[in-house]
């Protein structure tokens, strides 16, 4: 199951020497009278630039770039400055054009764009920007090295989303028939019962860290859930995704998560159900066993990591901005609102989209070179202030114009079930503890380092304890006698006890929840209706009103 990121596609001339000419042919005199490829402008690189090749195969001669153009300075989109302010870094890319040289690591240069129209351009240009990493020519030739860490998040994979044309219609299209089977109803009461049983872990406690403890950890049970995955095998992947994500360790990831899909793959050609993965199986498409892996990649990094982000950002936002605070009536914004602010701003995919020029291009007067990659910046693409012209502020509201889905033929396929995910999450968590706060002020939270993603370390919360409700005792077995009270009953030696006949253990006492996966069915109980209300009615009336979209 090997596979080279750095192979060319098929039929692709990309990174071969072109042939050389017979000894005894000269090179052809130029014609005056044809016409030439005529030049314009770049004032970027201090150059002109010819017309790009009409076809991939031929890129314009070094000449087109001369030497004594001056070196175009990198900006790193990596460690804590960046992370702190990537806002503040876009503004100044802007001043450089739509698009801007940036470096995603170390020694790996892109090409980042940062105008909205400009970024549309690229998304919806399947014939002039391309996927399919093998035509990363630093890659395939050795500049970048392979252990690189942004190497496993850009590096091609036979999967919808590093493909083209016919491979790409084909992978997508047993992707989006399986995910359209997803039941909303049954994924929306699945995410409840799962954010209860974690919310019982830490809410007598009055303190939590909400990234750890809840955000990160639910959408790991909805996967299990979705991929009839075996905790142990979950834990395992999110450890990969997350060292991928981070560019920690980035080989070591890639090798885990290889592993633990290649086993979960086998386990469900085994045994099949009723779940995503089955379905992939079962589908026309007839993916290989090897196809079926780098699907899951996909569906699996951003059902996890972008979804973890996607619920953190958005608590953050509800509990440090006064918009999102107070009740209805006194004009504050509902969760859904908040989702979208957090999908314009704040996106848990801030950059990504990698495309690669076909042939020598441009964005305006900003050059591109074949083979070269182009990083779409959702997050300074949807703060492009052209967008803000005639619009008054805080018009995002309810405004889905926003490219966090990204756009064109490789648009996200799972748009719909990750936004329910999150609305679900944070409303039940708001409807449980309706007084927490931030436990720290928002502006010293941290965030993680990363070219790729929008991600903060912790989110620690406060809140008065709230007991989590006892359930009644069960019911005294026949052939049981009662004890001294406040002890439980204890059977009686001529009565022998449920779990010494058939096996049942219906009076038994139910395990404590592991550290990552609570029991399938987990229910709390409603606080009665004469607890205190303050701002619990807002969050409760949320959920019939999202049930009402």
């Amino acid at each position: 199951m090997t596979f080279r990121p750095d192979a060319p596609p098929p039929g692709c001339p990309a990174h071969q020497a072109p042939p050389a000419a017979p000894p005894s042919q000269t090179p052809p005199t130029p014609d005056p009278s044809r016409e030439q490829p005529t030049a314009y402008p770049s004032p970027e690189w201090g150059a002109s630039h010819t017309e790009p090749p009409a076809t991939y195969g031929r890129p314009a001669p070094p000449a087109a770039y001369p030497p004594q153009a001056p070196p175009a300075t990198y900006t790193p989109l990596y460690g804590p400055d960046f992370a702190a302010d990537p806002h503040a870094v876009y503004q100044r890319l802007r001043q450089q054009g739509p698009a801007a040289p940036v470096e995603l690591a170390p020694r790996v240069r892109a090409v980042l764009v940062t105008d909205y129209r400009a970024a549309l351009e690229v998304l919806r240009s399947p014939g002039r920007f391309v996927k399919d990493a093998r035509h990363w020519r630093a890659l395939a030739d050795g500049r970048v090295e392979a252990d690189n860490p942004v190497v496993p998040m850009m590096a091609y994979r036979p999967n919808c989303l590093f493909s083209d044309g016919d491979h790409h219609r084909r992978y997508r299209q047993a992707v989006d028939d399986s995910l359209a089977r997803i039941d909303p109803n049954a994924l929306r009461g699945y995410v409840e019962r799962s954010a209860d049983s974690l919310i019982d872990r830490f809410t007598a406690l009055g303190e939590a860290d909400l990234l750890g403890s809840y955000a990160k950890t639910l959408p790991l049970l909805v996967f299990q859930q979705l991929f009839g995955c075996p905790p142990e095998l979950g834990d395992r992947l999110v450890e990969g995704f997350s060292g991928i994500f981070d560019g920690v360790e980035a080989e070591r990831a890639d090798a885990l998560i290889t592993s633990s899909l290649l086993e979960l793959i086998a386990l469900k050609r085994r045994q099949p159900g009723a779940d995503v993965i089955s379905w992939l199986m079962a589908h026309p498409a007839r993916l290989s066993d090897e196809e079926m892996l780098h699907q899951l990649v996909v569906l699996i990094g951003a059902g996890t990591e972008p979804q973890q982000n996607l619920i953190a950002n958005a608590l953050r936002l509800l509990l440090s901005d006064d918009r999102f605070a107070g009740d209805l009536a006194g004009g504050s914004l509902p969760v859904d609102d908040a989702l979208d602010e957090v999908l314009w701003l704040d996106p848990p995919m801030a950059n990504y989209a990698v495309h690669y020029p076909l042939a020598d291009d441009a964005l305006g007067d900003v050059p591109l070179r074949a083979g070269e990659p182009v990083v779409v910046s959702f997050a300074a693409a949807n703060t492009d202030p052209a967008l803000r012209t005639g619009h008054p502020a805080g018009s995002r509201a309810g405004n889905r114009a926003h490219l966090a889905w990204s756009a064109g033929p490789h648009h996200c396929p799972a748009k719909d079930p990750a936004r329910l995910i999150a609305a679900a999450a944070v409303e039940r968590l708001l409807d449980r503890l309706p007084d927490l706060e931030l436990a720290v002020p928002a502006d010293r939270l941290v965030w993680r380092p990363g070219p790729f993603h929008r991600a903060l370390t912790a989110l620690p919360v406060r809140f008065p304890p709230v007991p989590v409700p006892v359930p009644a005792p069960p019911p005294v077995h026949p052939g049981t006698a009662p004890q001294h009270p406040g002890m439980a009953p204890r059977p009686q030696p001529s009565a022998p006890t449920p779990d010494e006949t058939s096996g049942d253990r219906r009076w038994t006492a139910p395990h404590a929840p592991s550290s990552s996966i609570p029991p399938a069915v987990t229910s709390t109980a409603k606080p009665p209706a004469s607890a205190p209300s303050g701002k619990r009615s807002v969050w409760s009336s949320l959920g019939a009103w999202w049930r009402g979209q």
